[in-house]
């Protein structure tokens, strides 16, 4: 039996002295409330009230724990009330940078139908994974490498002309000729997102044993320098292909690396961690830029 939901009833139908006045007031059928009000009965083993044609009245022992009824109905009612104002409390998640408007909204919206109240906070990786240990964010989306995350989100090369029918784009043909020497030469510029070793280092020492010089692979100040510079030269901008189509940019994937950023979440409180892994992986995957068939997609 449902105590409160009993109580609820016994406490409607006695204020109002009628079954159906009561049923009413609390919003539901008569019958239900006369049924819940037995059952109330019979679990205490005593009359709550008397009944005749036309109203009903509190029996003595009615009378006596009408007012405990009435604490437990109201507890009840506080707590759906703060559990109401709780989900309504805006959860702070630190999130890319890379993750753009649209796809932001759209995680947001999908949250709140799973009572989350998401306030998202876009941050470099280092500045989330530090939001999170200093507890101004609940939780954050932090960088690791692709095989230890809940998502993965492949990485390629993008540059302002079309590279055709090519595959895929290889590091070497960045690599200067003879002739070319005094040229400038062609660079990967990589974004503060990829700034990290599973990354960036990665793609520095492919550079190396391809045999680019070490200004050839660097990381740009910015994304708006970073996406300038491909615009105006022949340098390549590393970053997903989801993100090299709002840029406006060709990709292709590299030719001899398997590149990826992988991401998982993080939280001090193992609750706070929960909730957010409790949603669906495809609302953060499709705002990190996965995509279909990779880990965190659906």
């Amino acid at each position: 039996m449902d105590v409160i939901a009993a109580c609820k009833a016994f406490v409607a139908v006695s204020g109002h002295g009628s079954f159906t006045v009561g049923a009413a007031a609390a919003r539901i059928p008569q019958s239900v409330a006369s049924r819940r009000v037995a059952a109330l009965e019979k679990h205490l083993g005593v009359e709550l009230l008397t009944r005749s044609s036309r109203s009903v009245a509190l029996t003595p022992f009615g009378r006596e724990v009408l007012p405990s009824a009435r604490r437990l109905v109201e507890l009840a009612e506080a707590l759906e009330h703060d559990a109401a104002q709780a989900r309504l409390r805006p959860f702070r998640l630190a999130v890319p940078e890379v993750c753009g408007p649209r796809p932001l909204a759209a995680l947001v919206a999908g949250a709140r139908a799973h009572d989350l109240n998401l306030d998202p906070r876009p941050a470099a990786p280092r500045r989330r994974a530090e939001l999170a240990r200093t507890l101004e964010v609940r939780a954050a989306v932090v960088a690791v490498p692709p095989d230890d995350g809940a998502w993965r989100v492949p990485l390629g090369l993008a540059g302002h002309t079309d590279p055709g029918d090519a595959p895929a784009i290889y590091l070497e043909s960045l690599r200067a000729g003879r002739a070319e020497r005094t040229a400038r030469r062609r660079r990967v510029l990589i974004q503060a997102e990829d700034d990290v070793p599973h990354v960036r280092d990665r793609v520095r020492r492919l550079g190396h044993a391809v045999g680019l010089q070490p200004a050839q692979v660097v990381v740009a100040g910015s994304l708006v320098a970073a996406v300038a510079e491909v615009l105006a030269s022949d340098d390549l901008l590393l970053c997903a292909r989801g993100q090299a189509e709002e840029l406006g940019l060709h990709w292709r994937p590299v030719g001899e690396l398997d590149a990826a950023r992988g991401y998982d979440v993080t939280a001090r409180s193992r609750e706070d961690g929960r909730r957010v892994r409790a949603l669906p992986p495809a609302l953060i995957g499709r705002c990190l830029g996965v995509p279909e068939g990779e880990p965190g997609w659906a």
